[in-house]
């Protein structure tokens, strides 16, 4: 596959820059963890999964970060469905718009799901139109088997509603090689979509168009969804900027808008600004349209959508209901990046105004208290760090399913929040968000394999709100994270905060090490995160309390970690952690009067002598609680979290 790598040779960089590059059998890649983050040159993205602010009625009260990266197309998706659709070709009469006006006649394939009747008149299906790059041709998008298969597989599983798919062409002939009558055609494309193809598919077809009348066509707009490739997604920005009467969903995929400009003479901000009257002249805010907008890292021509995203990110009017900007880490300027793109966006589409961001997020197959444990850890929405949301030793939990887990040293388990736990990542995950940071290199993985298992799991709260880092205990033996951390952060995270929970090595030198890194990682990638850094908290139960007590008290560069300022808080529960230092952090703990394991007393002589040297320190004792009791629910501990949040608010 061409990588575009002749930078140095201009004619043979123009020859392949828009190439659709089609000819190459996609292949699944499985994209790094956390390895990178989104672009934030701007310091304007509003990538809040609860961000607030967005008011107008755009797709629907979605809540999906509007920077991101996009996930991996499970294997299974690309295999073969038991029920799959058909693909039919469309010969349609046209007219050549670029030089005279002559009759000629044009070709389109289209994919029917699985189950299409054409006799039945009554079902409707929405469309889906799309374009190829620069020498491709009709029918491009169905040549691709595992492409196809994807199609067949999101019907099927319920993704996405059952749509009709059409691969047209912008070229009269259905090829060229020439870069410049390219342009010629599919500027003039608009005309030919409005005034044939469309009229010619959804006359044939049983879409939401009752007829193909200009004014059924255009009542029927919010059915009606167009994605490109390359010079497919130029067409696509085109589309939005000619045909947004008669289409609502957009997906351009690695290019920006040339209404003003073409190659070499990209005028961004122009662009942009003609976007943003026609939205204002249009009512566009009102009517609703959604822009899912791609690029790869490694794509030749990333420059050109980045930089009209930036654009566009830095403008208020385009809020995370109408516009997202998503990228593929790795992804090249080919079909297999495309094909990603399209499992991302196409579960996005055709959702009614009056949609939930529940509804939107968590799908029918959410999990329940019956959900197998074993079914979240393989969940592909997770990838590789699947595996790290329960305990890596499994000796130290018991348990088959979500609503029985077991955890050695804890009590008070709620089977409720650990589905809710296991739903909002499985929900944040499949709207692309990042849900999980690997804090170490894969070369520091690859020297030290027990690095594989550390991470951060981010419970986002809203951009620019202070950090919180959660440490769950287990005896420095394991990391109890789905009842000692978890919860705490998601709980943080609704109350605006971010919240990390940090999965470490086992054994206090391992341990004390990570979460040293992790701060160090938060601190390093603050922008992209949207953190602020100031007066952030360290939180921890049993050993994890141990961790934030220690660090906080010593400093992250002492573990190793970059030289930073110290927390400004330590909330700690149920640990009988005795050491401390003049110079410690403002302290929070509670715990239970009926902990065999961390003597309560022990605590509270450790915070008196602590507060008689000038340290602000508060201390809660619960009668009756044994070891372990995490947020408390249903016990007289319940609400703890609100004053320990009030005692960190305290000190800012």
């Amino acid at each position: 596959m061409k990588r575009f790598f002749e930078a140095g040779l201009a004619a043979l960089f123009l020859m392949f820059l828009f190439c659709s590059c089609g000819r190459e059998k996609p292949v699944v890649q499985e994209q790094p963890a956390g390895s990178a983050l989104p672009p934030t040159a701007t310091g304007e993205l509003e990538s809040s999964s609860e961000a607030t602010a967005n008011e107008k009625s755009g797709v629907s009260d979605m809540e999906i970060s509007q920077t991101g990266w996009t996930k991996v197309v499970p294997a299974e998706y690309t295999q073969a469905a038991d029920e799959q659709g058909s693909v039919v070709r469309l010969d349609y009469e046209s007219e050549d718009y670029v030089r005279d006006g002559s009759a000629i006649t044009k070709t389109a394939y289209v994919y029917t799901p699985y189950g299409y009747d054409e006799k039945d008149t009554e079902t409707r299906y929405n469309i889906l139109y799309l374009m190829h790059g620069w020498g491709g041709h009709a029918g491009e998008y169905f040549e691709f088997t595992e492409t196809k298969n994807m199609f067949d597989n999101l019907i099927a599983d319920g993704d996405i509603p059952p749509l009709i798919i059409v691969s047209a062409t912008f070229y009269n002939e259905n090829s060229s090689t020439d870069f410049g009558s390219s342009i010629e055609e599919f500027r003039a494309f608009h005309q030919d979509f409005e005034e044939h193809l469309m009229p010619a598919v959804e006359e044939r077809f049983h879409t939401y168009a009752h007829s193909v009348s200009m004014e059924d066509l255009k009542a029927s707009r919010d059915h009606r969804a167009f994605g490109g490739f390359s010079l497919g997604s130029v067409t696509t920005w085109l589309q939005f900027c000619y045909d947004y009467d008669y289409i609502r969903w957009f997906l351009p995929m690695s290019g920006s808008c040339w209404y003003y400009g073409t190659y070499g003479d990209f005028q961004f901000e122009k662009n942009v600004d003609f976007i943003e009257q026609l939205i204002e002249d249009e009512n566009l805010d009102e009517r609703g349209y959604f822009i899912y907008h791609a690029v790869g890292t490694e794509d030749a021509v990333k420059s050109q959508p980045i930089n009209m995203a930036e654009e566009m990110l830095s403008r208020d009017i385009f809020t995370q209901d109408h516009y997202v900007f998503y990228q593929k880490d790795g992804g090249y300027h080919d079909f297999n990046a495309v094909q990603e793109y399209l499992y991302n966006a196409l579960p996005l589409f055709f959702r009614e105004k009056n949609d939930t961001s529940e509804n939107m997020l968590v799908n029918s197959q959410s999990y329940t208290t019956d959900t197998a444990i074993s079914d979240v850890i393989n969940d592909p929405a997770f990838g590789e760090y699947g595996r790290l949301i329960f305990p890596v030793d499994t000796g130290y939990f018991s348990g088959k399913t979500l609503g029985d887990l077991r955890l050695t040293w804890y009590s008070n388990i709620d089977p409720n929040k650990t589905v809710e736990i296991a739903n909002y990542m499985k929900s944040h995950a499949e709207a692309g968000e990042t849900i999980f940071y690997d804090i170490y290199t894969d070369e520091e993985k690859a020297a030290e394999p027990d690095k594989n298992d550390t991470g951060l799991f981010f419970f986002k709260g809203d951009p620019g709100a202070k950090f919180a880092v959660c440490n769950a205990g287990g005896g420095f033996a394991y990391v109890g994270a789905m009842h000692d951390s978890f919860p705490h952060a998601l709980e943080l995270s609704k109350m605006g905060y971010n919240a990390f929970a940090l999965i470490y090595r086992p054994g206090w030198d391992t341990a004390m090490e990570d979460l040293a890194r992790a701060v160090s990682f938060i601190f390093e990638h603050a922008d992209e995160l949207e953190v602020d850094t100031d007066c952030y908290s360290l939180w921890g139960g049993s050993a994890g309390a141990r961790m934030a007590a220690d660090v906080g008290s010593y400093g992250t560069a002492y573990f190793g970690g970059d030289d930073l300022p110290q927390a400004g808080c330590i909330v700690m529960q149920y640990t009988g952690h005795s050491e401390w230092q003049k110079t410690d952090p403002p302290t929070y703990v509670c715990v239970g009067t009926s902990d065999g394991i961390a003597n309560w007393r022990t605590m509270q002589r450790r915070l008196a002598a602590m507060s008689d040297a000038g340290i602000p320190t508060e201390f809660h004792a619960y009668e009756g609680l044994s070891h372990g009791f995490g947020l408390g629910t249903g016990t007289v501990a319940e609400g703890w979290i609100n004053d320990a949040v009030a005692f960190w608010e305290q000190q800012m």
